[in-house]
Order: C-alpha cells, then structure tokens, then sequence
C-alpha cells in the first residue's frame, strides 16, 4: 500500500515537470565549449514540485512547482556590440496543475504558470513573462501484472513566446523490455538504458535529445539598424551517460554528448535572425543530482 501511494504521488508531480521529464527535483550543471571558438555557455539549474493530495484514495492531485535557471554566456569572440548584457540570463517559472484519475490506470492533468525569462538589467517588464498551459493523459502500466511493463504520456503545452504561436506536442513511451534494459521515445528525448548490474545501482544510457533556453533582452541590442529583441540556443544532441542509483529514485548522472544541430542566435520577436553567433557543432556536458519517477 504503501509503494502504490508512493507510486501516484511520484506520477503526480513528475507529469508537470519541464517538458516530458520525469524529474521530482533536480540540481543540476551544464556546460558547453563552443567549437573553433572563445564562446563558451554555462548553466545552472534546479528544479523541486510538491503534490497535495486531495482525498484519501489519492484520485486527485493538486501539484506546484518551482524552477530555476541561470544561463551564463561568455563571448570572445570579435562581434559588434556590447556582450555585457547576455552574461547572465534568468529563468524563474512558477506553476500548478491539476491530476484526477478517470480509471484504474489512467490519468488526465492540466498545469497553468508563469516564467520570467529575461536578462534583468532592470525591474522585471511585460516582455520578460511568458505564460503556458497544458493539457497531458498518462497510461501508467509500470507496476502493474505486466511482462514488459510500460508508461504512456501524451500531450500538448503551450506559451506566449514570441513567434511560436503554436501547441508543442509532449510524448513520452517508456518501456521495459528486458530485466536491465529499458528505453524511451518521445520529444524532445529518446533513449536506451543498459542497467550494469541485477539491482539497478548503475547504468549507462545512449540518448537524442533537444536542448534549448531563451531570454528577454531587457535593454535592446541594434546591430546594423536591426533590433535584436532577445538571444536564444537550440540544440539536438547525441550522446552517451552514466547513472548512479544512490535508491529507485535518487541518482547522480553524468552525460557527454556533441551536438549534430546548433541554433544560437539574437532575434527580433517576430523570430527574425539579427545575430548568428558561432553555430558549428561542438561537445555538451551536463552533470547533476535528481530524484526522479
């Protein structure tokens, strides 16, 4: 009884989590060299959400969750204009959301919040919010009387922010197909874990994944007549990790990985390119402690 309340309470929280993590808390460093280049990013993140249950049976959950991001970027790089005002870019997101059962093994939710993504120069202004929903279904089958035991989470988030008009899909199929092999498919990543040893203590895992962060610029950049409005990265990565279970849930990892697409750029915010920054691929490491479902 006591694992299934676990269970739910763990499904609950990580179903809000950024886009189709499963992390209940996390602490976390990146960083990026740029290739052929002075450039480098850095990044610092935490994350911690908190269910409230809302009856006894557990059929419904109340969840809030905090983030924090700090994003360093240091250019070397000749380029013309002052790079002071990208060294130190912000996230700070708030949220609830909401999980009730429909029947025995599935689940529906919904989250609304805010994040304040912006440089901070200043106060913080009307450019610097972003607000996002989203609609999400869970078919849990991971504890259930199963051979190969599997969860589906599907879904659609959206936000304000500028030029994406649009509703991103979230998909996450994770699978157990051997006693130390699982994987997962979905966007924006999809993996396979090899566990080293019968009770799980290690892993390592090959992964696809997609990275991104954006920021308001609160003092505009005019480059050339042109105003970039805010600076943002995308990136897709391939890479090998090592995980190390501390229990079921808490781990550390550590991931190396180089990418094969790398967007990193000042824009306007009709998303017109002002500035390319340099986009050859490079090497990403990101190392951290969570605790995950």
């Amino acid at each position: 009884m006591k694992r299934k309340i676990f269970t739910i309470l763990m499904m609950g929280m990580c179903v809000f989590g950024y886009s189709q993590s499963t992390d209940l808390a996390r602490i976390e460093y990146m960083y990026v060299p740029q290739a052929n280049s002075g450039n480098s990013i850095t990044r610092f993140r935490a994350l911690a959400q908190i269910p409230i249950p809302l009856d006894k049976e557990l059929n419904r959950l109340f969840v809030v969750g905090l983030g924090y991001r700090n994003t360093g970027l240091t250019i070397q790089d000749p380029v013309p204009f002052e790079t002071s005002p990208l060294d130190h870019l912000h996230q700070i997101e708030g949220y609830v959301g909401y999980l009730f059962k429909v029947s025995e093994n599935w689940r529906l939710g919904a989250k609304v919040g805010a994040r304040i993504n912006s440089n901070l120069e200043g106060k913080v202004i009307s450019d610097d919010v972003i607000y996002e929903t989203a609609v999400y279904a869970i078919h849990d089958m991971k504890d259930a009387n199963v051979g190969k035991p599997y969860r589906w989470i599907l879904g659609l988030t959206y936000s304000t922010t500028p030029g994406r008009n649009y509703p991103l899909p979230l998909i996450n199929y994770f699978r157990e197909f051997h006693p130390n092999w699982t994987y997962t498919l979905g966007v924006p990543k999809t993996n396979i874990r090899h566990y080293l040893n019968d009770n799980h203590k290690d892993a390592l895992q090959a992964f696809v994944t997609l990275d991104n962060f954006f920021s308001n610029i609160q003092n505009n950049i005019v480059i050339d007549g042109k105003t970039a409005e805010n600076v943002s990265m995308t990136i897709i990565l391939g890479g090998l990790g090592y995980e190390h279970f501390f229990t079921e849930h808490l781990l550390y990892y550590m991931y190396a990985t180089h990418s094969v697409s790398n967007d990193f750029r000042l824009r306007d915010n009709e998303r017109n390119d002002i500035y390319t920054f340099n986009d050859q691929n490079t090497f990403y490491f990101r190392s951290g402690i969570k605790f995950k479902f």
